[in-house]
């Protein structure tokens, strides 16, 4: 079966597909053709499903009712997730009164932040230039995902929250969802789970030979040095991503709850493949 498979051109992301896009994990079932888009342009292509496969927000799931998620490909934070960085140290009074630069509507960050300190003012921009654009005065604020969560030091910002910090004390210790992998639910259950299993396989093999998926990953690192990108890679390929078990799975539901009570995203059922 040919199916199309949309990732980011992120680090984490590449190691957890090295060894499905290589074929040093075979199957005999998927042929596999793959997509690299921004997150962000990958959540919006999802809500008129143009993808069979496809890495998307855990947010965006609320707009995407063609897809079930499926339980290996997870970026879960454990204690740490997205974070909020100035030119300067800001109380949450002060930040509330900024525009705050996010990567995107439909991030899990955006919907993280908004649990945490309620609406705001916002400009979207693509998240790659969210720490230049708070170095140079351009915003005041900036929310910060991916690679550039351990780089804002040497981009001459600071931290002023932390959300991952705020859901692991809010929710006693559950992952922080940030990002998951969807398969169009009419391909049915047991091509979606056949898949999910040949995902988590592809997870195991990078694990497993770790050094060569850091390397086959390198091609997304945005010029950060080799160091910092197997740091990130540590922090968003763990036990989580290799299959979200209960833990995974209560985080995704919990955010949505609050978000449903706080009136930020509609109504509507997730649907998770099977165990």
């Amino acid at each position: 079966m040919e199916i199309s498979v949309g990732h980011t051109p992120d680090s984490d992301d590449a190691f957890m597909f090295y060894g499905m896009f290589t074929d040093k994990v075979p199957s005999p079932d998927f042929k596999v053709n793959h997509v690299i888009e921004d997150i962000e342009k990958l959540n919006r292509k999802a809500t008129d499903p143009e993808l069979d496969v496809t890495a998307v927000s855990v947010h965006a799931c609320a707009f995407i009712p063609g897809y079930t998620i499926l339980r290996s490909g997870g970026s879960f934070g454990i204690n740490y997730g997205p974070i909020v960085t100035a030119k300067k140290m800001m109380t949450i009074d002060e930040i509330k009164k900024c525009k705050i630069a996010i990567p995107g509507k439909m991030t899990s960050a955006f919907l993280l932040l908004q649990l945490m300190i309620g609406k705001f003012d916002y400009v979207e921009m693509n998240f790659s230039d969210i720490p230049e654009a708070v170095k140079s005065g351009k915003v005041d604020v900036g929310l910060v995902i991916h690679e550039t969560q351990l780089s804002y030091e040497q981009e001459g910002n600071v931290k002023i929250l932390d959300v991952g910090e705020w859901w692991d004390k809010t929710t006693n210790g559950l992952p922080v969802p940030l990002g998951i992998n969807v398969m169009r639910t009419d391909l049915g259950m047991d091509t979606i789970v056949k898949f999910d299993k040949y995902l988590q396989a592809s997870i195991e093999f990078g694990i497993e030979h770790f050094d060569d998926a850091i390397e086959y990953a390198m091609q997304y690192s945005r010029g950060k040095e080799r160091s910092l990108i197997e740091k990130f890679v540590k922090m968003y390929v763990n036990k989580v991503t290799v299959n979200m078990g209960d833990p995974g799975e209560e985080s995704i539901r919990r955010m949505f709850a609050m978000a449903k009570e706080k009136g930020l995203v509609p109504d509507f059922e997730i649907s998770i493949a099977n165990k």
